[in-house]
């Protein structure tokens, strides 16, 4: 007897959620903590860039606009030899990389970062909207005096 089987063509989506955020014991990604990044406007005339960058120094971070986007970049390489153990070199690493498009109006030769307590911060100035020009309504039925 053949027994037909119903398609959910999302089951092999949930299985991926399952695993990469942690809801399978089995999972490799169980524990892993993904930067998050933060975009928004301070006051419409900067455009602020948050990554939570934990355990990465200042020489692990790089940051470079390029073709209208800003690129930030994070590396970091751990390695520890320990000659008790049968092992020679134990390596680790991490990485963090994030491009975000940056508008038209960015001033991008006044762009400043600072990294405190594995946050970095990018401020990118945006040059002011011009102001909207008023324009005079005439009527040819208006006559001049």
């Amino acid at each position: 007897m053949n027994k037909l089987m119903r398609y959910d063509p999302f089951t092999e989506l949930n299985a991926l959620q399952k695993q990469f955020f942690g809801d399978d014991p089995l999972s490799p990604f169980k524990g892993v903590n993904i930067p998050t990044t933060d975009v928004y406007t301070n006051e419409d005339n900067q455009l602020i860039v948050e990554a939570h960058l934990p355990n990465f120094n200042q020489e692990d971070v790089d940051i470079q606009v390029d073709d209208g986007a800003l690129i930030i970049q994070a590396a970091r390489h751990e390695k520890e030899e320990d000659k008790s153990k049968k092992y020679v070199v134990r390596e680790s690493s991490s990485s963090f990389y994030r491009r975000i498009q940056l508008p038209e109006r960015a001033d991008i030769n006044k762009v400043r970062a600072n990294l405190d307590d594995g946050v970095l911060k990018v401020a990118v100035p945006l040059t002011p909207l011009p102001e909207p020009k008023k324009v005079a309504i005439e009527s040819k039925s208006r006559k001049k005096v």
